[in-house]
């Protein structure tokens, strides 16, 4: 949203493209709604689900700038296009969007498809993980998935991923 924003004003013109209509929170995104937001996301990974995205999760806060792409007029949300055409996005139904510029804003999702052959996830589609420490291969830390995939959770992240390789790297001179 920060660079549709940018951008509303300065190019010919905008759109913007979402896959679920997007949730505004109308109370403040304080502190205990901060935790609250970490801890679920952590419940679905503990669970071995994958994660949400982290806006659905939070939801979107009217912060200076998305108030300022409302007054742009920035944020009136289409639909997810169907495919990219030589000149712009089509959607099934006939509608045609021109566009010499696309930009593709996933937010925080995971990739970690890179990762199957170590057979990591669970029944539920997701990677199991305690904190970041991945379950069925505790050598192996996600830092930036799950509760760590925003600027929410990641503070600690990196501190807990260092001390739980510390822990099992210990453990595994000790044995």
């Amino acid at each position: 949203m920060h660079v549709l924003s940018e951008v509303t004003g300065v190019a010919a013109s905008t759109a913007w493209v979402t896959r679920r209509p997007p949730v505004f929170r109308e109370d403040e995104f304080g502190e205990e709604a901060r935790r609250e937001a970490v801890a679920m996301v952590e419940e679905r990974v503990r669970a071995g689900l994958p994660p949400q995205s982290v806006v659905s999760v939070t939801g979107l806060v009217y912060t200076q700038v998305v108030t300022e792409a409302l007054v742009k007029g920035a944020l009136d949300r289409l639909p997810m296009f169907d495919h990219v055409t030589p000149y712009g996005v089509a959607w099934r139904e006939g509608r045609r969007l021109d566009a010499d510029t696309i930009i593709w804003a996933t937010g925080f999702r995971s990739a970690l498809d890179h990762l199957a052959p170590l057979r990591l996830r669970e029944p539920g589609g997701g990677i199991m993980v305690d904190g970041t420490q991945v379950v069925k291969e505790p050598a192996l830390q996600l830092v930036g998935h799950g509760p760590s995939a925003s600027t929410i959770g990641a503070n600690r992240a990196g501190r807990a991923a260092a001390a739980n390789v510390r822990t099992h790297l210990t453990s595994r001179a000790a044995a």
